[in-house]
């Protein structure tokens, strides 16, 4: 106060008098207070976001991770609560939502704030309440008499409606919120914003766009190569940036990085996995890959501990964490030990004694007392929130984590290792995207702690330091729509809306609105192509005839030869697949070719199911690649093979007994029948396949086509090739021409034309008539998941009466559970007696489904359609139902805890699904209420508080 009258003092009367008016105006705002709740002023950004939502604005904020988006959404709490209003605060994840339920719990007091994640309900009519997205979607449909009094959504991580799982959810929630609400959209940084904002503007009314690339804690890049650590860039910028070349960063790289890249491409080094030397001629490179243990004592040496260290797979987590156990490393002192100790104890007192060993607890808390973790999906949820306490409060300094980690969870370090540029995206091995990078390095730097966050990235044969500092220097990725109507979307719209109000509705998605801005730029390269085509024209005349016409000839030529390679190519698969289809389990073959050649014992033929309807109906829908049979391979490994492993026919060269004792998930089953596998037909020889005459040397058409070419007059042209070239050319763009006019015509009103695909496959399943809801449809409509509609029909074709409770959890399961990877050995274990019925009428209904989406044009590879159920934790869902243990259970499950539990609690949520939309059938609602509470016990009741 003092200064501000100092101030005034050096004022003229009338200028004091108006910087008074305007502190007064300041003073009377709700953001006045609101700053008075944190020790540090707001950044400009935030303050800017938070002047704009008290003006009645809605926002979108894209700032970097860390920057301190949360304030802007907790503004809006601040907002909801002074005018008597609520604030719903969604996030993409539980952890996220457990994390910020706290925080707010911690600021405004339980009585105020409340928690539904799905599973877990936690006053849920309090004035704030944190949710996940779907919740918030579901009470949406549902007009839930929660919403009554809503004022605010912050919608956190909003980027994720890029996810092509789960992102059509944000748009759903965005489009059918009441206009009344004021939304709060918080993104990272994203190229596009500003289209984001205009779509935000066109669907909520005024929305301001308030990006920020500047990050409150500079982040310094850097690359350790051996025992040293390299800058990335030679000149950067007071936030770590390069300076001189912001808009292309590999003009900035570090020249020591430079050469030493382009000496070690000319070394040509073998790298020794394990420690990652060099080794060249017995003696070790100039530089290696650091270990992992080589790494940390290399922070911890120059400071920059606290680490997370991503490593793109759980086993590579838990494998680091037992190589720091195993080198000795210790980062906590005695008294640091000691508060660990404490505080794991207090916060895992509610697991049972028994259930600690199975759980690994004792060798995670010996690495904990260390300052060691791991941190990935994998872990059991109550052990991965004490990872995140005692991380945030210093008392574990190097954790080593996937990339779930970086999903919000607010969890910074100092530092941030990346091992590899390179991770599985559940398809493919692929390169990090530059926004994947921003989002994970983003971690480093604690704000009000660090004066610079620090990004290593280690040495690793053939690093490119260029593309290192492409994906460093470029902070933003664009933000694509995946929205797709699914059945559920479309009962609860027509049952809302009727079916022309929804497909209006549709038309306002992100996804058509980006779509309908890519046909302007389409139909601008149209133009051009058809100038282009005109040029092309002109120079492929010929004086001697017409030049299309001869290079018709050729082309039908050339066709005709292609055809003729394929159906010679056709003829020799299908030789091959009725030569696999003969195999018979005991056959000894030789793998022709593929990453499991040589010889193999087959297990399993791999034939499919006879038909999805009974005889003579169609085969099942993953047979259309032929048979996958299962084999044993010389080198002990068991594989399901495809037919590209069979380019030609198999013979079975010997025959072989496989025991009814074989198990072939036992390493010793798989090594004894390997072993004996090799005795009996090591020594034989593959015959060698030779390939008959081309069919294209005896074929009239081509001979007929080749007489024409050469009697015509343009053949004689001394110009031809030049003509030809023109023609290609002329050819080419033509074709990439007719390409952009159906894409044009294919990109307007996208997602209303597959919305009338869904809603016509409804109306023959009876779910919809017209512009009504049956009952059936009104039951689709309280099922959320992928496999909404084979939920629905299995209800409605009473696949699931009568099953006891432990059946039911077994057949609900397949709704949910999708295996990490595809299993490659045996077929899942299923519960025997009336789940394994009623699993089989599942898979059935499901082809049934299948055939009709093929007909209708709905495709799973859209987004849109009903995936296979997987089997894989039925077996585990019914003996956990059961009541056995947690040993034998995860024991045979061979599935690592947190996993067990994520899954069980999604098969808890299908289950209260399945209750609430049993209707009329009493039975089976009592038998779900019955499974959700046999599943509710033990590790499930404690894991976590959502």
């Amino acid at each position: 106060m003092s200064s501000a009258l100092s101030d005034d003092d050096a004022l003229s009367p009338a200028e004091a008098y108006a910087a008074a008016r305007r502190r007064a105006q300041e003073q009377a705002t709700a953001l006045y207070g609101f700053q008075e709740l944190y020790d540090f002023p707001l950044d400009p950004f935030q303050l800017e976001a938070c002047e704009a939502l008290e003006q009645g604005s809605g926002v979108l904020v894209a700032a970097p991770t860390g920057s301190g988006k949360t304030i802007v959404g907790e503004f809006a709490v601040h907002l909801a609560l002074a005018a008597g209003r609520k604030c719903f605060y969604t996030t993409p994840i539980k952890a996220l939502s457990n994390q910020k339920y706290g925080d707010l719990v911690k600021r405004y007091g339980a009585a105020r704030v409340g928690l539904l994640t799905g599973d877990n309900s936690v006053n849920g009519d309090a004035p704030i309440v944190v949710m996940t997205t779907e919740v918030l979607r579901n009470m949406l449909y549902a007009g839930s008499s929660t919403l009554a009094g809503l004022g605010y959504v912050v919608m956190d991580e909003v980027h994720y409606l890029a996810d092509r799982f789960r992102g059509a959810v944000w748009e759903e929630v965005i489009i059918h919120l009441p206009e009344s609400v004021t939304l709060v959209s918080l993104s990272a940084t994203v190229s596009n914003a500003e289209e984001f904002g205009d779509w935000l503007d066109t669907v909520r009314g005024g929305t301001k766009v308030i990006v920020s690339e500047h990050r409150p804690v500079p982040l310094w890049q850097h690359v350790m190569a051996g025992s040293r650590m390299y800058d990335l860039f030679s000149n950067p910028d007071a936030d770590g940036r390069p300076k001189n070349a912001p808009r292309n960063p590999a003009k900035a790289v570090n020249p020591e990085l430079v050469r030493l890249a382009r000496a070690e491409a000319d070394r040509n080094p073998r790298f020794q996995r394990g420690r990652g030397r060099s080794m060249s001629n017995g003696r070790p490179g100039r530089v290696w890959t650091p270990g992992r243990v080589e790494v940390i004592d290399r922070l911890d040496a120059e400071g920059l501990l606290p680490a997370i260290t991503f490593i793109f797979s759980r086993a590579g987590c838990e494998a680091a964490v037992q190589q720091c156990l195993a080198s000795g490393l210790r980062l906590n002192k005695d008294t640091e030990r000691a508060q660990v100790r404490a505080l794991v104890e207090e916060r895992c007192a509610a697991i049972p004694d028994e259930d600690l060993h199975v759980l690994g607890y004792f060798e995670w808390l010996d690495a904990l007392e260390r300052g060691v973790a791991a941190h990935h999906a994998g872990m059991l949820p109550r052990f991965k929130e004490v990872v995140e306490e005692l991380f945030l409060k210093g008392l574990v300094k190097a954790v080593f984590a996937t990339e779930t980690l970086a999903l919000g969870i607010n969890m910074p370090a100092r530092s941030v290792v990346m091992e590899k540029l390179v991770k599985w995206n559940g398809e493919t091995h692929a390169d990090i995207t530059p926004g994947e990078y921003t989002q994970l390095t983003g971690r480093a730097g604690r704000r009000g702690i660090d004066i610079e966050g620090h990004a290593v990235v280690l040495w690793q044969r053939g690093l490119d330091p260029e593309a290192l500092a492409g994906l460093a220097g470029t902070r933003t990725y664009p933000l694509k729509s995946s929205f797709r109507p699914s059945y559920n979307m479309a009962v609860n719209l027509v049952s809302q809306f009727g079916r022309h109000r929804s497909r209006e509705l549709l038309e306002t998605s992100f996804a058509q609105f980006q779509a309908d801005r890519s046909v302007v730029g389409i139909a601008k390269q149209v133009q051009r192509n058809e100038e282009g085509l005109e040029g092309y024209r002109d120079a492929m005349t010929c004086h001697l005839g017409d030049f299309e016409e001869y290079m018709g000839l050729r082309r039908a030529l050339k066709e005709r030869e292609n055809e003729l390679a394929r159906e010679g190519s056709s003829q020799r698969r299908a030789a091959a697949v009725e030569a696999v289809e003969a195999l018979r389990p005991g056959d000894v073959i030789h793998v022709p070719s593929g990453k499991f050649a040589g010889l193999a014992l087959v297990l399993d033929p791999g034939l499919p199911p006879v038909s999805r309807s009974g005889r003579g109906g169609p085969r099942h829908p993953d047979y259309q690649d032929g048979p996958r049979p299962v084999v044993l391979t010389a080198e002990r490994q068991v594989k399901r093979l495809a037919m590209i492993d069979f380019p030609y026919p198999v013979v079975a060269v010997d025959r072989l007994r496989i025991p009814k004792s074989f198990n072939p998930r036992s390493p010793q089953s798989r090594r004894d029948l390997a072993s004996a596998l090799r005795t009996k037909a090591g020594h034989l020889e593959p015959e060698r396949y030779r390939k008959g005459r081309a069919a294209a040397a005896d074929d009239p058409e081509i001979a007929r086509l080749r007489g024409e070419l050469r009697r015509h007059p343009c053949h004689g042209c001394d110009e031809r090739e030049d003509h030809a070239r023109w023609s290609e050319r002329y050819h080419r763009l033509h074709r990439d021409t007719e390409v952009l006019e159906r894409r044009m015509r294919s990109r307007t009103h996208t997602i209303a034309r597959t919305f009338d695909r869904v809603c016509a496959l409804l109306s023959d399943l009876g779910y919809l008539k017209g512009d009504t809801v049956t009952a059936d449809g009104k039951r689709l409509g309280r099922l959320y998941g992928e496999l909404d509609l084979l939920a629905s029909e299995c209800i409605r074709e009473g696949v699931w009466k009568d099953l006891s409770v432990a059946e039911l959890a077994a057949c609900a399961s397949a709704l949910v559970y999708e295996a990490r990877q595809a299993d490659d050995a045996a077929a899942p274990r299923v519960p025997e007696g009336g789940a394994k019925e009623a699993l089989g009428r599942m898979v059935r209904i499901w082809g049934h489904l299948d055939a009709l989406e093929e007909q209708h044009r709905i495709s799973t590879a859209e987004g849109v359609g009903q995936r296979e159920p997987d089997l894989g934790f039925a077996w585990i869902a019914y003996r956990w139902a059961l009541g056995h243990d947690l040993d034998s259970v995860l024991r045979d499950a061979d599935m690592p805890a947190g996993d067990f539990v994520r899954w069980t609690k999604q098969l808890i949520d299908v289950l209260s699904q399945i209750q609430d939309a049993a209707g009329e059938d009493a039975g089976l609602r009592t038998t779900a209420r019955k499974a959700v509470d046999a599943l509710r016990r033990g590790i499930i009741a404690y894991s976590s508080i959502g």
